[in-house]
């Protein structure tokens, strides 16, 4: 055992040592690095190939000679018996023994029993023992031999240093809207995108209220696209939308129809505010984000009415640039998060940034799926801490009545849902008493120019707007 744990120890030497030259090496000399790092691999294999060898080696001679040893005691074995059988013979034989000599026959037979006896236990033992040896030996022999042979190290390849890409990051990056599409539909798409180039976009407003007062204090522009007599969901309608490119302009009408409703809002005396969920796709189509800020350029009174919503794994992955241009819009546009995958919100980095509220499912707040998706500190505790750095929680999806105590008791001061009020469409005097001609139509991109109705419209009390359109 000495010889083979000094060898062992040599092996690790020699590695210890090759390290210490090659990682130098590799930092002075990647080429170099590389090189030596492969030519110690292939040594080290071809160490442990000659090692294995001779261990093999050195067991089979050993259970060679312990099969010589077996072979020989087996011999023995068998001459005892023989022996064993003559005696037994010769006493039956001598059936009436001489009357001088009894007492001395039984005594050398006695004499010759016992010793056969005794070595045939003693050979037993040995025997014994020597089967575990062989056995061990022939387990260490097949264990050695289902060992791979170990495979060089190929050459490493020396690090390419490459400059820095300041572009935008792959929208890989994001996950997809959690929308389920339908099986595609070749002339059922075809509709749907003619639809939405048309004068298909709907607008739909659903209220957000405060807890337990249920005051309205914001507005949510949800999409809807109308086809035929049917008003499509946006998981009907976006899928197609993505495949044909079209997120952007959906997004572009969406938030220009969203400045035009905040207008009309704050001509009519209200305070509520407008807020609209951007699709990931948008972030990484060029200047979208900067053409943002021309929305409140023109003008003072909707600074802060217009609020974009972006998903939480948008704010964990923007890149400088994106940042840098959500800088620019801070205090001319809100911003807030929603399609949360967990709780886990920085608070202090969210303000930072501008985010005002935090949108997230009340199943996730009274029913998380696992504890991967819990904060840190109790529901309770993340709410203060929110509310501390600006940021207000807004319960979405409230679609039963028991569920708002539990909010209550959580203090969420915000809540959205079915049980206050469900989403309903914008009448078209709204768009219609637009006076100009970038915010005639709500279906008309940015930057887009068409004439305002020439029929005057009537002015309608607010409260009369609310009831019916929202």
């Amino acid at each position: 055992m000495a010889p083979t744990i000094g060898l062992r120890g040599g092996l690790w030497t020699i590695g210890l040592v090759g390290l210490l030259v090659v990682l130098p090496l590799s930092i002075v000399a990647p080429v170099a690095g590389a090189l030596g790092l492969a030519v110690l691999g292939l040594m080290a294999a071809l160490l442990t190939a000659i090692i294995q060898q001779r261990r093999a080696a050195g067991l089979s001679a050993s259970q060679e000679k312990l099969s010589n040893e077996i072979g020989v005691l087996s011999q023995r074995l068998l001459k005892a018996e023989a022996a064993i059988t003559v005696a037994a013979r010769a006493v039956l034989a001598k059936t009436e023994p001489p009357a001088a000599a009894p007492a001395a026959a039984d005594a050398v037979l006695a004499a010759g029993v016992e010793d056969v006896t005794r070595e045939i236990g003693l050979l037993s033992g040995i025997v014994r023992e020597l089967a575990e040896v062989v056995s061990a030996q022939e387990a260490e022999i097949g264990r050695l031999k289902a060992v791979p042979r170990s495979v060089p190290a190929a050459p490493m390849e020396p690090p390419s240093v490459t400059p820095p890409h300041r572009g935008p990051a792959p929208i890989a990056a994001f996950k997809p809207p959690a929308f389920v599409p339908a099986p595609r539909d070749p002339e059922h798409e075809r509709a749907l995108v003619e639809a939405f180039d048309g004068d298909g976009l709907e607008v739909w407003l659903q209220p957000i209220v405060t807890l337990p007062q249920r005051k309205v204090v914001s507005y949510e522009a949800l999409a809807r696209l109308r086809l035929g007599a049917d008003i499509l969901a946006p998981e009907a309608f976006l899928p197609a939308l993505e495949r044909q490119g079209r997120t952007t302009s959906l997004d572009r009408r969406m938030i220009r129809s969203s400045t035009v409703i905040a207008r009309h809002l704050q001509g009519r005396g209200s305070t509520a505010t407008v807020a609209y969920g951007l699709s990931p796709l948008s972030l990484f189509e060029p200047d979208f984000l900067r053409s943002l800020g021309g929305l409140v350029s023109d003008g003072s009174d909707i600074v802060g009415r217009v609020t974009v919503i972006l998903p939480q794994a948008s704010w964990r992955s923007l890149d400088a640039e994106q940042n840098a241009v959500l800088g620019t819009l801070r205090g001319r546009l809100g911003f807030g998060l929603d399609r949360p995958t967990d709780l886990r919100f920085d608070a202090g980095q969210l303000a930072e940034r501008g985010v005002s509220q935090i949108k997230v499912p009340a199943a996730l707040l009274l029913r998380p799926s696992s504890r991967e998706t819990m904060p840190d500190i109790a529901i309770e505790d993340l709410v203060t801490a929110l509310g501390r750095a600006g940021i207000r929680l807004v319960a979405t999806e409230v679609e039963r009545e028991g569920e708002v105590p539990d909010l209550i008791d959580l203090d969420v001061p915000l809540a959205q849902g079915t049980v206050f009020a469900g989403p309903k469409a914008v009448r078209a005097e709204v768009f219609a008493e637009a006076k100009a001609p970038a915010v005639a139509s709500a279906g008309q991109e940015i930057g887009e120019d068409r004439p305002a109705s020439e029929a005057p419209q009537q002015r309608k009390a607010f409260r009369d707007f609310l009831r019916r359109a929202v």
